[in-house]
């Protein structure tokens, strides 16, 4: 079990939760959470009809993420699954409450205009907030004193906001294997995380980083690059994981408690799951969520896209817990 406790201004992932709740909550809001759901944040009214255990799964869903939003405030992912949760059962002040703290992990992150829509949504319902208000105002403020200066290392996008490709806007998939000649598997980005940073040396990322056969099937998970820096002992997993949690602003989650959706991940391409260890472990509506231990693999995000019409979410979850799952969905 883990819990997040910041040590000399810095993360640790220790997340611990309940020893009560089953983590296969999505799979059940899945079907709670329908298209219609997704209706504006201020039409809290709008609910439907909940069935003992639906119920009972919801308060399982929020018990789950209310842990782990508490931990990464600025996961605003998860906060978005505990709206909708919130939002099923009808408990308009949790909601607000929880649409305020979408607003400020957007503003953390320095998205103002996201920041903006989510505020206005609150006072569509509730026009005299004076605290929101004043939020409004303070993002004003901010985006007019924001200074042009670009940061000093310039970092792709991670996966969760890589476009969707052709096949996957289309609902195609191409019917004959292509095997990509220009692939962007984040190393250039991992190599500014580690080596820029002198994290590691040249010579260690040389000797962990593995690029793939790509005209072969793997035949099982490939174990990733921050895995390998783990058993060589250079760099401890959870302080890999923190650093990319930091920069690509992706929430940590504990698939060793989790259970993941087998079907669901049998669905997506073998080889590809396995080239690149990720793990698609669950459905809520139209997204579905996925594992990873490289959030900067554009190539992994692409062949995933392609292969459904869904929104891909993405977690950063331990490369072991990762290749657990996937031995277990391609056996």
């Amino acid at each position: 079990m883990r819990r997040n406790v910041v040590s000399g201004g810095f993360l640790r992932m220790e997340f611990e939760l309940p020893a009560s709740i089953p983590l296969k909550f999505s799979q059940k809001l899945s079907a709670l959470v329908s298209a219609e759901a997704r209706r504006p944040a201020y039409d809290f009214s709008m609910t439907t009809t909940l069935t003992a255990g639906e119920e009972s799964q919801l308060l399982q869903t929020i018990e789950m993420f209310e842990v782990i939003t508490q931990s990464q405030p600025q996961d605003y992912q998860s906060l978005e699954i505990l709206k909708e949760a919130y939002l099923k059962l009808g408990r308009e002040d949790e909601l607000v409450n929880t649409s305020r703290r979408i607003a400020e992990a957007y503003v953390h992150l320095g998205q103002l205009s996201s920041a903006i829509l989510e505020y206005e949504s609150i006072l569509q319902r509730r026009p005299d907030d004076g605290a929101v208000l004043a939020a409004l105002g303070e993002i004003e403020s901010k985006a007019s004193s924001l200074s042009a200066t670009p940061p000093a290392i310039e970092f792709v996008e991670p996966v969760a906001r890589v476009a969707p490709t052709e096949a996957s806007v289309n609902g195609k998939s191409a019917s004959k294997k292509v095997v990509p000649t220009d692939v962007d598997d984040g190393k250039a980005t991992m190599h500014k995380l580690f080596v820029d940073s002198k994290l590691i040396s040249q010579g260690d990322f040389d000797l962990c980083w593995q690029t793939p056969n790509l005209h072969l099937p793997p035949g099982r998970p490939l174990e990733p690059f921050i895995q390998m820096l783990a058993d060589k002992g250079t760099v401890p997993t959870e302080k890999s994981l923190r650093l990319l949690s930091e920069k690509a602003r992706l929430g940590f989650l504990p698939l060793e408690k989790y259970d993941a959706d087998l079907d669901l991940a049998r669905s997506f391409p073998m080889e590809t799951c396995q080239r690149w260890c990720v793990l698609p472990f669950d459905k809520m509506s139209k997204s579905v969520l996925v594992a990873t231990a490289n959030p900067f693999n554009r190539q992994a995000a692409k062949e995933l896209e392609a292969a459904t019409q869904a929104r891909l979410l993405w977690y950063l979850a331990p490369p072991l817990d990762i290749a657990k799952w996937l031995k277990r969905a391609f056996r």
